[in-house]
């Protein structure tokens, strides 16, 4: 968009051109620094924390599978259908619903996103390995379709 283009929307939306002084003079907060000795389950409580804060609703997704009684396999959890499966994608540890406000033009309203949070320790840094390669294939499964899906391992959580 060109800066012409740019005042010409501005006006039309009514946004006074000191109010695209003060955008362009905006600078994001540095990302704050991995929590190096916060425990995979101490970021996962704080990410559920936050995320209540903000209005979403996260709940733990346990993923296994176990012999019932009969002797019978059962699977539980997202995206464990079959070992198989499991090995190719895994699904997050905290799935849920994110509250969005939909642009005017659709009068307002709310929706729910879905939501998928992967937790890591404060320590955790990307190896690429098989495991984290499926656990990052449902996370981008769930972004290619909208929803919002990242690894946490509480630098997104550490000014909170």
């Amino acid at each position: 968009m060109t800066q012409n283009e740019l005042l010409t929307w501005a006006s039309k939306w009514g946004i006074p051109p000191a109010a695209l002084v003060e955008l362009f003079d905006y600078e994001p907060t540095p990302t704050p620094t991995p929590l190096s000795g916060m425990s995979e389950a101490a970021v996962q409580q704080r990410v559920e924390l936050a995320a209540s804060k903000d209005g979403a609703r996260l709940w733990r997704n346990n993923v296994g599978a176990c012999l019932d009684q009969h002797g019978n396999m059962v699977r539980y959890g997202l995206a464990n259908k079959s070992a198989q499966q499991n090995r190719h994608i895994k699904s997050s540890d905290l799935i849920g619903i994110t509250p969005v406000r939909v642009l005017p033009n659709m009068v307002g309203g709310v929706l729910g996103v879905f939501t998928a949070i992967k937790c890591k320790n404060g320590s955790w840094k990307w190896k690429g390995d098989e495991h984290e390669q499926a656990q990052d294939r449902f996370l981008k499964l769930v972004q290619s379709l909208g929803g919002i899906a990242r690894f946490e391992n509480g630098s997104e959580l550490a000014n909170k």
